[in-house]
């Protein structure tokens, strides 16, 4: 067990895919940690994509090795989940921190438990204002939305704001935006400050009033608001009825748009299609779609995952590495984010379940899977 008062090991090693640019500690971040007397250990040039060199992190005071993955190792942070058989080369009851997509696969989760090690995800912290410093999810989120825009208007074959010139006076473009979560207001700003309409629709109770004060239009579909507060700030899964009536109520709004972002998700499902292919087909040739949910599906029935793809006139575009685009800020917050938890982890002398951000994020421990939403995703397995 990890005690918070005694020295402590935590390796930096290389991302598992060579699309993954963030990294999970900055050489600012390792400073804290040593100052709490932790040694941190870095794979050679694992920080190069991100713009962190190895000087930078020996500057620092960090170790830099091959790999960290080994039994010296009490903790390990990293960005994506790694290979089963890299997380076996650490002691029993060493930390593993990470973005482990344990709602999407929770069947990896079993496998990362056979190897005793005490895996903690950022993706099941409770959205509470306690763990506010900690949120990977809302901060990634929020360079996606942004990121989501600039791709949006580098394929369209327009400008976003009005211009009246001597030529001609050129109206803005039209962003309709699906999802107001942090992704969805971030796009809602972003659009609006390149001079765009903007109209945007959520199923959440208290979107209306968030999407009005960045200055863009609510969209009123004919659906009960969703209370957020019983699902922990997500929005909840649609029923069929409740899907064909909300697809029907965009309609009019997707076939004016020049841009349309989506961002609907639900943590641990399918992501609704919310652009069908008959929406597609009625849209404006020229229009773009940049589909934030593609890694869960996407919300368009024409989505596939990090290709581009054009339907009718319309280009479709699924990528699922946004914030990694914008490596040197996704990783200055994602690190600080991982900083603040584990050092919360380590506020007790031992791991202490009973605590809510600490029971929330704890995946497997002691050989077995301990996270309740990830066991239920397990029973619910055929």
């Amino acid at each position: 067990m990890i005690v918070h008062c005694l020295l402590v090991r935590i390796g930096f090693p290389h991302e598992t895919t060579d699309v993954e640019r963030r990294v999970s500690i900055t050489p600012g971040i390792a400073k804290r940690y040593m100052s709490a007397d932790h040694v941190v250990v870095v794979a050679r040039d694992a920080g190069v994509a991100a713009g962190h060199l190895d000087a930078d992190y020996e500057a620092a005071g960090c170790q830099i090795v091959d790999s960290p993955w080994d039994a010296d190792a009490d903790a390990i942070v990293v960005v994506g989940r790694p290979e089963t058989a890299q997380a076996a080369q650490l002691r029993d009851g060493a930390l593993l921190l990470g973005l482990l997509s344990p709602l999407e696969d929770p069947a990896a989760m079993q496998e990362l438990a056979t190897t005793g090690m005490t895996a903690m995800a950022f993706e099941t912290l409770p959205r509470t204002t306690r763990a506010q410093s900690m949120d990977v999810l809302s901060s990634q989120a929020t360079l996606a939305g942004y990121q989501m825009v600039l791709e949006a208007a580098s394929r369209l074959p327009r400008i976003f704001p009005m211009m009246m010139t001597a030529a001609g006076t050129i109206r803005p473009s039209t962003v309709v935006v699906l999802g107001a979560g942090v992704a969805g207001l971030q796009a809602i700003a972003t659009a609006r400050r390149l001079g765009a309409i903007v109209k945007a629709f959520d199923v959440r109770s208290a979107a209306a009033e968030q999407v009005e004060s960045l200055g863009a239009t609510f969209i009123d579909v004919d659906l009960e608001a969703q209370d957020e507060s019983t699902s922990g700030g997500y929005a909840q899964q649609l029923d069929a009825d409740e899907i064909a009536r909300l697809v029907a109520g965009l309609q009019p709004f997707l076939h004016d748009a020049d841009v349309v972002v989506t961002t609907a998700a639900i943590p641990g499902r399918r992501a609704p299609v919310l652009v069908t292919v008959d929406t597609v087909r009625n849209m404006r040739p020229g229009s773009v779609i940049v589909d934030g949910a593609a890694a869960t599906g996407g919300n368009c029935e024409l989505t596939e995952a990090d290709k581009e793809v054009v339907a009718n006139g319309v280009t479709i575009v699924g990528p699922t590495d946004l914030p990694s685009r914008v490596a040197a800020h996704a990783s200055q917050m994602l690190a600080r984010n991982a900083y603040e938890l584990l050092t919360h982890v380590w506020s007790t002398d031992k791991l202490d379940l009973e605590d809510e951000i600490v029971a929330g994020v704890t995946i497997t421990h002691g050989g077995a899977v301990v996270n309740q939403r990830v066991l239920t995703l397990l029973e619910e397995t055929p």
